[in-house]
């Protein structure tokens, strides 16, 4: 295992309750001597494209995505009519983002809503909810949630069968949806573009949903407005955990320890494992968004630097 002199830095996200003060720390981090590698369901790039081409023509469809010790997402594609049986998850939130169709979200607590195409929904930790598919043609999402995510129903439904396991009464203490400053229930890509756009310079970190355990930005801003770099600048890394993206509108240029270059495009998932050098840029003529996570509450970012002499 390497050993690295890195800076650490904190960044102040706009639009984030907290105050909070930009610090960079000098400090050793460990990097593996051996670059990490993509396992399981992992890859560098799945193209949007790709998937709705292998699934042409089907109506109901899952593809896994993202499965590993943090989180977990996937691609979901449900038929005109699919209605989701009331459920929550008793201590995680789950989010959306809705890349096709219309889909009808009924949260306890909120009046109903129907999603569209570049829609991001959350649902907080114990809080009932269904989803059903509405209009002519099936819709598709980006579902995600904490790995391993417990799935709970109501008293007043009837559980499915859940191989291994028998549903039991209960009672559960604690508050329903909690309110935790900088979540939002749901936003239209368009409503965040606006937000972002009037910020300084028209770039903006925006917070989505966040709480102890995973961490959603909205990160937009134009290729115009970024510093030049070349080929030696490597970006960070995490040393704790993976990172991905879903790309909102535009493009996004990444740049991955071992990979070349490559440019992403509107709902492709890039994904970055742990302890892995990593660089994300905005790209093209006009805006671009890419929605970031993780999980960690704030994520730290190591940037390579040289010991002083």
């Amino acid at each position: 295992m390497k050993i690295a002199l890195a800076v650490v830095s904190a960044t102040v996200l706009a639009g984030f309750a907290c105050a909070q003060q930009s610090k960079d720390i000098l400090a050793w981090a460990p990097k593996a001597s051996k670059p990490t590698e993509w396992t399981g369901p992992h890859k560098p790039h799945t193209k949007y494209a790709d998937l709705l081409a292998k699934h042409k023509g089907e109506a109901n469809w899952r593809e896994l995505v993202v499965d590993d010790e943090h989180l977990r997402s996937e691609y979901i594609s449900e038929a005109p009519g699919t209605v989701t049986p009331r459920h929550f998850h008793p201590d995680t939130r789950e989010w959306w983002v809705i890349t096709d169709g219309q889909i009808r979200f009924r949260i306890d607590g909120q009046e109903p809503f129907v999603a569209s195409k570049g829609w991001l929904v959350q649902v907080p930790y114990r809080t009932v909810f269904s989803m059903e598919t509405v209009g002519d043609k099936p819709s598709v999402r980006f579902e995600s949630n904490i790995a391993n995510a417990t799935t709970m129903y109501p008293s007043d439904g009837k559980p499915p069968q859940l191989k291994g396991f028998d549903f039991i009464p209960v009672r559960i203490t604690g508050p329903t949806m909690p309110e935790i400053p900088g979540n939002r229930i749901h936003a239209t890509y368009e409503e965040l573009a606006a937000e972002a756009e009037r910020t300084p310079r028209k770039q903006a970190t925006l917070r989505f949903c966040h709480d102890d355990r995973a961490t959603v930005n909205f990160i937009y801003g134009y290729a115009k407005d970024l510093p030049p770099v070349t080929d030696a600048d490597l970006g960070h890394y995490h040393p704790q955990g993976a990172e991905y993206w879903i790309v909102l509108g535009g493009h996004i240029q990444y740049k991955i320890e071992g990979l070349q270059t490559f440019v992403a495009e509107p709902f492709d998932v890039v994904y970055v494992p742990k302890s892995k050098w990593h660089r994300a840029r905005w790209f093209g003529d006009g805006p671009s968004t890419r929605l970031a996570m993780n999980g960690y509450f704030d994520i730290g970012h190591l940037f390579e630097t040289q010991p002083q002499k």
